[in-house]
């Protein structure tokens, strides 16, 4: 007969037991838990009525058992066991749940709550996942720039610090970039920190770049597994400077003008739609067969007509690459014959060209003392009113500023000439003597009086307009005289002379002395008249007035007489 076994030997040998085989009948269940949160594990057995105590267990890589925590169920006590990585992390609640705080990586393990009654064990496994979400993707170790048709390392995209490990993709524009032998080439690597267990996850990009992907954004993003299932983060956008060669050569003239004439400085600029744009070029001059190296600019100053032609510009090691450009300078010339300050003497024949000489069609303008002509001036035979300041102007009007005038003084000179005229006043007591004078320059008149008579007034001369002007004076002569007006300027003396005589003044004085007179006597007699009428007008005025008194008194005597006798009849 087998000896009796003890209760306290039946719970030991139970939990060894126990502790190496897990009893069949539990599933597996998983709690999930972020990287430093608390982890929260529920016992999932019922509790029988005979407990004893509960105890929390986790086993190790080899499968080794490690308690960490026990509860009685008579004491209501807690112990945790002196486990180094556990130390005031765990908290084992009355219906058996153990919570882990601050949860680590290193927590990922399976865990054991077992229920012990005094004749049997129970135990339900759990199982602990821990995730940490990695940092936000960022492109590093970024190329300066890219160049076409060249692979080249683009950058490397850096996850930091996830659990567990993820993907890392790359997107060009948007869409992912899956790897293509000599065009697209990916690396991937993840490195794990010793301490923490969290991993990071580098992904390097060689790429073949083309002029398409100018201004083209690539982005990179991490996918990774978290409590709450799959996540993407995506990185910031990066651009790259694409170089590539220059396949076309523009030249153009600065600054940009309309029309170029004598006198511009002009700019040659070449251009190369590469990048980074070539710095130097060669240009090409018209007439000059050898180029000229310069950086993309090319000045000539102060260009002259014979600068018209066609201009180029090449590359450098590629004058196959070329570009062309042609540039017209614009040229007026003006000649005036005659010009400057010409005299000329009345009469003459002056013949006036202005010739102009153009780039294109030039517009010609005469002016005489600033007023308009309508047509170029023609000097057949020269008047003194021909004289003035002539102006032929001429223009380009396309071309901004290019104007050219040449002007003509013309003097037009003349001998003194004189013309003399006589005006008698209505009255016939004083003539007008006018001295008419034409010549350049302005003669100067004198007047001389040869016989008795006297000046009325001063002379009196008229503006100098044209050559010509006049002097005048105004004389009552006593006696035949003789006027002599006397002209002189630079060129010559002229004179010339008028009689007037007297005798027709005389007889119209007399007879104006006899009219007077003649009126002077009919108002004395008619004044005699008048005072002779009058006095007898006014002595018969009295007589008929007595004879009125005197007829007014019988009149009424004979009423008196009448209205008596009306009494009487009564």
């Amino acid at each position: 007969m087998a000896p009796e076994v003890s209760p306290s030997c039946r719970l030991v040998f139970c939990l060894l037991i126990s502790a190496a085989v897990l009893r069949p009948g539990f599933g597996w269940h998983t709690v999930n838990s972020a990287y430093g949160d608390a982890v929260v594990m529920p016992c999932r057995l019922d509790v029988p009525q005979n407990l004893m105590f509960g105890k929390w267990k986790y086993e190790k890589p080899d499968g080794s058992p490690v308690f960490i925590a026990f509860r009685s169920s008579t004491k209501k006590s807690v112990q945790y066991d002196d486990v180094p990585e556990y130390k005031d992390r765990l908290s084992l609640s009355e219906n058996y749940t153990l919570s882990i705080n601050n949860a680590k990586i290193s927590d990922e393990k399976r865990f054991v709550c077992m229920l012990v009654t005094e004749d049997n064990v129970f135990e339900a496994p759990t199982l602990v996942k821990v995730f940490k979400q990695p940092s936000k993707p960022e492109i590093v170790n970024k190329a300066p720039f890219l160049e076409t048709e060249q692979l080249k390392k683009l950058g490397d995209c850096i996850s930091r610090d996830g659990y567990p490990d993820g993907n890392i993709t790359w997107y060009r524009n948007g869409k992912v970039l899956q790897p293509l032998e000599g065009e697209v080439d990916i690396f991937f690597k993840k490195e794990i920190d010793p301490v923490t267990q969290l991993y990071t996850m580098t992904s390097s990009l060689e790429y073949k770049t083309t002029k398409a992907d100018i201004q083209m954004p690539f982005t990179c993003s991490v996918t990774y597994y978290g409590p709450s299932g799959q996540k993407t983060i995506h990185s910031e956008q990066a651009v790259f400077d694409i170089y590539y060669p220059t396949e076309q050569v523009t030249i153009q003239v600065l600054p940009p003008k309309n029309a170029i004439k004598e006198g511009d400085n002009i700019t040659l600029q070449c251009l190369g739609n590469g990048n980074p744009p070539p710095e130097e070029f060669m240009f090409y001059l018209p007439g000059q067969p050898e180029g000229i190296r310069s950086s993309s600019t090319y000045t000539l100053t102060d260009v002259r007509r014979n600068a018209t032609g066609e201009y180029k510009c090449s590359l450098i090691d590629t004058r196959s690459m070329m570009a062309s450009t042609a540039i017209t300078v614009h040229y007026l010339d003006l000649s005036l014959n005659p010009s400057g300050e010409v005299t000329k003497q009345i009469g003459d024949t002056l013949p006036v060209s202005c010739t102009i000489s153009a780039s294109r069609n030039a517009t010609v303008v005469w002016m005489k003392d600033n007023i308009r002509l309508r047509s170029s001036p023609s000097f057949s035979s020269l008047h003194y009113q021909d004289a003035g300041n002539y102006v032929c102007e001429t223009a380009l009007q396309e071309v901004e500023g290019l104007k050219k005038r040449e002007s003509l003084t013309l003097i037009v000179e003349g001998k003194p000439q004189i013309k003399m005229t006589k005006k008698t006043d209505p009255s016939g007591l004083s003539k007008t003597i006018i001295c008419h004078v034409e010549g350049f320059p302005k003669p100067a008149i004198q007047w001389t009086i040869t016989g008795s008579g006297s000046v009325i007034n001063q002379t009196e001369e008229s503006p100098y307009i044209n050559g010509r002007y006049y002097s005048k004076i105004i004389i009552s002569p006593e006696e035949n005289v003789t006027l002599t007006c006397t002209a002189e300027n630079q060129l010559e003396r002229t004179v010339n002379s008028l009689n007037v005589s007297a005798n027709e003044n005389r007889e119209k004085v007399n007879d104006q002395a006899k009219l007077i007179v003649g009126i002077v006597v009919g108002l004395l007699l008619a004044a005699l008249v008048a005072g002779v009428v009058y006095w007898l007008y006014m002595k018969k005025s009295k007589t008929a007035s007595k004879h009125v008194n005197k007829d007014l008194g019988n009149m009424e005597e004979n009423k008196k007489l009448e209205e008596n006798n009306h009494k009487t009849e009564a």
